[in-house]
């Protein structure tokens, strides 16, 4: 059966109404294209951090954070009227209590389908967020998806905890941006940018599941965005991209047969060893795939 996904490359400041405006237009883009699970960046509610950690950058001020919201507040409520049969993925700064977790929400009209707390905290970022603790997949109207966050996509065991647990499509959501150290003029020649490319398919190809990537376009206060939203197939090719600009990349999927085809000969996720591992790489619980 035929799944259309889209993904979003998008400037998100801390204007709000902004945001919400930004969001809305694309969902109308997407849904004018038959989009079905649309995956919006990283802090797309209220933006992401300044600056980074001491990379070059001053401590940053309180009032340099995003705004802090609830989970069941009226800020995801907004989403979430938008969203109608639409599942959307989205990434803001969530209050519990007096700690900030830098969170990623999956939804669509009937309410919260999927909650995760980005886990990796890069360059500082701690100064600013507690980390999540877990990764866990779950089931929605379009099939079984796992959420990450940015950093995340560095670390194998991430991707590798969602698949194990069933995900069939990982949905990483981004503010990834171009290096600071050694910046080149042309975006998808930096770095950074190359690394977070490779992670996308290197995720998707080695878990064979299919890995949607948004990111954050554009600058906002010291850091500049690598773009680049993506869909990867299981064979871990980039079947839509937006490239180094803000736009909505939109593909076509059939989830299930490309999952069939892509593991009729090898089995990734089958044939792993785990009694050849380290006990911190055999943790994630195991899933059945014949």
């Amino acid at each position: 059966m035929n799944l259309t996904v889209g993904t979003v490359a998008e400037n998100f400041g801390r204007d709000l109404e902004e945001n919400y405006a930004t969001i809305a237009r694309l969902i109308e883009d997407a849904r004018a294209q038959g989009v079905q699970l649309l995956a919006l960046p990283e802090a797309a509610i209220g933006g992401y951090l300044s600056a980074l950690g001491n990379h070059g950058d001053k401590k940053l001020a309180a009032d340099s954070l995003p705004p802090a919201l609830s989970l069941d507040g009226p800020e995801v409520r907004r989403v979430i009227d938008m969203a109608g049969d639409m599942v959307i993925c989205i990434g803001f700064c969530e209050a519990d209590g007096d700690t900030r977790y830098n969170t990623a929400v999956a939804l669509d009209g009937s309410g919260i389908l999927g909650h995760y707390r980005k886990v990796h905290q890069p360059l500082g970022e701690n100064m600013s967020y507690a980390a999540g603790s877990s990764y866990q997949a779950f089931d929605t109207p379009v099939g079984r998806i796992g959420l990450q966050i940015c950093y995340d996509k560095a670390f194998p065991e991430a991707a590798r905890s969602l698949a194990m647990d069933g995900a069939e499509i990982i949905v990483s959501l981004s503010a990834w941006p171009t290096s600071r150290t050694a910046t080149a003029e042309n975006i998808d020649d930096d770095r950074w940018t190359k690394r977070y490319n490779l992670f996308d398919q290197a995720r998707g190809l080695e878990n064979q599941v299919f890995f949607i990537a948004s990111n954050q376009a554009g600058t906002f206060g010291s850091l500049r965005y690598a773009a680049n939203a993506k869909v990867v197939d299981p064979g871990g090719n980039i079947i839509a991209t937006t490239g180094p600009v803000a736009g909505l990349a939109v593909a076509t999927i059939d989830v299930a047969a490309a999952l069939a085809t892509t593991r009729k000969h090898m089995f990734h996720l089958r044939d792993r060893r785990p009694d050849a591992y380290s006990p911190e790489i055999v943790s994630a619980r195991e899933v059945l795939h014949a």
